[in-house]
């Protein structure tokens, strides 16, 4: 099959011929239909992620079809499937108790294992897996990867959103497009934080409320002043020490900080603890969602209550994800980009 591997870092995806992926026991192959080009991907592409070596093939974001079943697989030859990024075991505790996200046996294809930059991809614990709806098209669907549902979990489980609230979102990336869209359907009202203007404008193109660019204004103040007082809410979504401190400074008393965004290197970074401590913020790290939340998101969708349409802006081959990567390094256009020609 044909693969796009990581044999140096920063550099150009190799696409190579290699070897089909063995069939798991407990899981199927897949013949990927697409697959997401997501900032995590960066992360690990410019080797700021232990678990992406030289000669991995990335791709956590990703649809297609069974062409081949282990003898304790759930789906058969023929299903068309969607895969959340976190593949659990399903017999651990967290597993049993509902929080399958953070299952310690739990594989990610595209970090540890090979991933879906590629034509066929093996999945493991296949139970994981959910259909996809007829009407549904691959790219929204690859699309929905890890940012959709991320975003969904975080403003429904971990900040428990309510209608009337003010959210504020750090980054318009996937994952801020994503939150935007998602909280305004929630009934919330939402403010955007970005550097570009152009993302800012697509922003309120589908619905932000107030937009703000951090190179003209202290964003954590011009969000206070817009929302009267702070955000009940706030979204960071990409990661940084920035953003992380911008979005602690930008909540009101009782707030609630969502770290989503993925963050480079160590991890470590400096942030505001006295404004923690003094406006007795509740500070939640989220990543993933469990898979049983999949069919409830996708049924949503599937009705039309929010249209995640807006959020695939372009779909590439795969030759063309090194150029999605590369354009990581500095600002991006908006919108997300799709792998769907997975030939060439």
């Amino acid at each position: 099959m044909k693969a796009a591997v990581v044999r140096a870092f920063s550099k150009d995806l190799s696409i190579e011929t290699v070897a089909d992926p063995n069939c798991p026991d407990n899981g199927v192959v897949l013949e990927v239909a697409a697959c997401g080009v997501c900032r995590s991907d960066y992360h690990g592409w410019t080797g700021e992620h232990p678990k992406v070596q030289h000669g991995s093939v990335l791709g956590h974001e990703y649809c297609g079809t069974v062409v081949a079943t282990g003898k304790r697989a759930k789906h058969k030859i023929g299903d068309r499937l969607i895969a959340p990024f976190i593949l659990s075991c399903g017999d651990c505790p967290a597993c049993h108790t509902g929080v399958s996200n953070t299952c310690a046996h739990q594989v990610v294809p595209g970090f540890g294992a090979p991933g879906a930059y590629a034509e066929y991809v093996a999945v493991p614990f296949d139970h994981n897996l959910v259909h996809l709806p007829d009407t549904m098209s691959p790219a929204l669907a690859a699309g929905l990867g890890c940012r959709v549902t991320t975003a969904w979990h975080a403003l429904t489980d971990r900040a428990n959103v309510r209608a009337g609230e003010w959210v504020a979102v750090h980054g318009t990336g996937g994952i801020g497009l994503a939150t935007l869209l998602l909280a305004k359907m929630l009934g919330a009202r939402v403010v955007v934080v970005d550097v570009v203007d152009e993302k800012l404008a697509h922003a309120t193109g589908l619905g932000a409320d107030a937009a703000v660019n951090a190179t003209t204004t202290d964003a954590a103040d011009a969000i206070r002043n817009i929302t009267g007082g702070g955000a009940h809410v706030s979204v960071e979504a990409l990661g940084i020490a920035a953003t992380t401190n911008a979005s602690i400074d930008c909540l009101r008393i009782l707030g609630r900080h969502v770290h989503v965004g993925m963050p480079a290197g160590s991890g470590m970074m400096e942030i505001n603890m006295r404004g923690i401590y003094t406006k007795q913020l509740s500070f939640f790290g989220t990543r993933g969602m469990p898979a049983w939340k999949y069919p409830t998101l996708l049924e949503m969708i599937e009705r039309g209550d929010v249209d995640l349409n807006p959020m695939v802006a372009r779909e590439v081959p795969l030759s063309g994800a090194s150029a999605e990567l590369r354009a990581m390094h500095g600002p991006t256009p908006p919108g997300t980009a799709v792998i769907t020609d997975l030939q060439n």
